[in-house]
């Protein structure tokens, strides 16, 4: 898998990511501890990304 494809692959997480978390506070009693992971799990694959990225550049 190139980087690229890999970079795609983790946007569409991210994106899943957002709407799970965006079906997740439209509940009627959101559980924040679940939103709270959520957001993390993106987090971590939007700064995954950059550090694709980023090396992607240097190379």
């Amino acid at each position: 898998m190139s980087a690229m494809d890999h970079i795609e692959a983790l946007k569409a997480k991210h994106a899943s990511l957002e709407h799970a978390i965006g079906e997740e506070a439209a509940r009627p009693h959101p559980n924040d501890d679940a939103i709270c992971s959520l957001k993390k799990r993106k987090l971590q694959i939007k700064d995954e990304i950059t550090r694709l990225r980023s090396r992607d550049v240097r190379h």
